[in-house]
């Protein structure tokens, strides 16, 4: 399956929380696009990997992707090495996306700063014929995405790319709800997290209405990326 976009997020719920307005907003507008999650996840303070997995797969029906699924590194500990880039790879090859959205260059979680060099060395090693990778039996094209987006997460980053995703607010706030067992429920008996005190989704709509009011909408998504954007003529911004 051919993706038009590819989101690779270190843990279930980074894509959501990261970039699921922009996810939303190219569906809406007949792009394809899908998840491919690093990690279960396991590591995580409330929850467990199969709650997680059953709410990634809640929260991907929410957000219409085409596909998700997950390459079971280990949580904490993966390394930007060769297999882990090789798993990579052929999750690239499989999607051949045009654009890859990855994690933020450096996070608060360090697993987001290792993934998004992980997903960035990736990128360009697939595109080189000389590496081999097999899929169903089948040997897989040399794939090379046109650009990477760094989806901004908990650590405030300046963007050089900001979505409007003011249409799909509360969309995106569904999807991020699917992960129950993660965010704040005055009901659960888990220990609190980072992530479960009230206040943190209340940074992240704060952050998605500052990143709006810095283009003039009412939300906005924030990007990074690592070598300037080229635009045939000034007219292609707003």
């Amino acid at each position: 399956m051919k993706l038009d976009i590819l989101v690779l997020a270190a843990h279930p719920d980074d894509a959501e929380l990261g970039c699921a307005g922009t996810i939303l907003k190219q569906i809406s507008l007949g792009h394809k696009v899908g998840i491919v999650d690093l990690t279960k996840g396991e590591l995580g303070t409330r929850g467990t990997p199969k709650i997680r997995e059953q709410e990634a797969s809640h929260a991907a029906r929410l957000l219409g992707v085409s596909a998700r699924e997950n390459l079971n590194l280990a949580d904490g500990f993966f390394e930007n090495d060769k297999p882990n880039q090789m798993a990579v790879i052929q999750a690239i090859r499989k999607y051949q996306p045009e654009i890859v959205l990855a994690n933020a260059t450096y996070d608060r979680h360090s697993d987001h700063g290792r993934a998004a060099l992980l997903a960035h060395e990736a990128c360009f090693l697939s595109g080189l014929t000389k590496i081999e990778t097999i899929e169903n039996g089948k040997s897989q094209s040399a794939w090379r995405p046109k650009v990477m987006y760094h989806y901004v997460q908990s650590q405030l980053m300046l963007p050089d790319l900001i979505i409007d995703i003011s249409g799909f607010w509360e969309q995106k706030m569904e999807a991020v709800r699917a992960y129950k067992s993660q965010f704040y429920d005055p009901t659960s008996k888990e220990p609190e997290s980072y992530v479960s005190n009230p206040n943190f989704l209340r940074m992240v709509e704060a952050r998605a209405i500052e990143f709006g009011h810095a283009i003039g909408v009412r939300y906005g998504e924030g990007y990074t990326v690592r070598r300037p954007m080229g635009v045939k003529n000034l007219f292609d911004f707003s």
